[in-house]
């Protein structure tokens, strides 16, 4: 780790109504007034109308660009369009933001990241998923340059994304877990001080589970700065380490089989509840915590088969197979997969 080239956003802006700021925050940041916003059909409505209203009243020219998917076409399209503006701004979920993150990142202009749902830690860390044939690949990115999250907002999107949010941070239990044994087992660089902001994060937000409730802006404030600190944690890394191990690797594995796979985080949630049997921790305290905020805990809860679960245990391992984890290199067996999913209830 190189602690000349970490990465933070230069400011963070939280609370509700805190998107009434972002013109002031651009004037401050910016030298130029010619932007690119970026935003789905759904948060254009949400959120979108409004930053570029706002910025508009500042004498901003912009363009806008509307996506779908975050994939390297949707990339390319926002790389075109952005190439004689002064930043991006990237108004919704993960994968608006992700690609305004990409694309910021091969132009090399400022992002300033404007998430509309708490759903994952990527509105501030220095990674982007990007779909391709093969599934979601985690590509190195620039941090975004500012954060503007608006608890607000934030709140007024379904719970289940919040959820998500909620599981993807208690995920960093066993990330960590896998990255010492990674230490111990091949030598991979380690970093104390990511690994324990990872840890505290996890527990922290751990601790406020009575507090999170759908449609409250104080959740929804409490699951931002979760995210955040998980965010700057992969930035202090210098990779995702802190917060992606081998429940990533089966989330990532179910968006390769299954048809239809849930959201990232909730993925995640079950995944840790696996891993965290494996690892030989406390695997029913994660299950509780998870059951009590309303995030799923079993394949049915995720709407997804029991077979894919399965075929997604076996799988995770082929999933950036450089990064060791407790699923080793040989992956489990389907006797394996099976008893781990049957064990922790994730399959009955």
């Amino acid at each position: 780790m190189d602690f000349r080239n970490v990465q933070l956003p230069r400011e963070i802006h939280t609370g509700p109504g805190i998107i009434n700021e972002i013109g002031d925050v651009c004037n401050k940041l910016l030298s130029q007034k010619n932007v690119t916003v970026v935003v789905g059909h759904t948060t254009k409505k949400v959120a979108g109308n409004q930053v570029i209203e706002i910025l508009e009243d500042n004498n901003y020219t912009i363009s806008e660009i509307i996506i779908e998917t975050a994939t390297q076409e949707s990339v390319e399209k926002v790389v075109k369009s952005s190439k004689n503006t002064s930043a991006i701004l990237g108004v919704g979920g993960g994968k608006v933001i992700d690609v305004a993150k990409m694309a910021s990142t091969i132009n090399q202009i400022p992002l300033i990241s404007i998430p509309t749902t708490a759903a994952h830690d990527g509105m501030v860390s220095p990674r982007a998923s990007i779909k391709s044939s093969t599934g979601s690949i985690s590509h190195e990115s620039n941090a975004p340059f500012a954060l503007i999250a608006d608890t607000q907002i934030i709140a007024q999107a379904p719970y289940r994304f919040t959820a998500a949010g909620f599981s993807d941070i208690i995920s960093n239990l066993t990330a960590v877990e896998d990255w010492k044994l990674a230490y111990k087992l091949t030598n991979e660089p380690f970093s104390d001080s990511a690994a324990a902001l990872s840890l505290m994060t996890a527990r922290l937000l751990m601790d406020e589970v009575e507090n999170i409730r759908p449609g409250h802006v104080e959740s929804a404030g409490i699951v931002v700065k979760g995210l955040i600190s998980s965010g700057m944690a992969i930035s202090i890394a210098g990779n995702s380490r802190p917060a992606s191990g081998s429940e990533h690797k089966f989330s990532h594995a179910l968006d390769v089989i299954a048809p239809k796979p849930a959201l990232h985080g909730e993925q995640c949630g079950v995944g840790t509840i696996m891993m965290m049997y494996l690892q030989g921790g406390n695997w029913m305290e994660i299950q509780s915590i998870l059951k009590r905020i309303g995030a799923p805990i079993n394949a049915k809860e995720l709407g997804i088969k029991e077979e894919y679960i399965i075929k997604a245990l076996m799988y995770a391992h082929n999933i950036r197979k450089e990064r060791y984890t407790i699923l080793g290199d040989r992956g489990l067996t389907r006797e394996a997969a099976e008893n781990i999913a049957l064990k922790t209830h994730v399959i009955e």
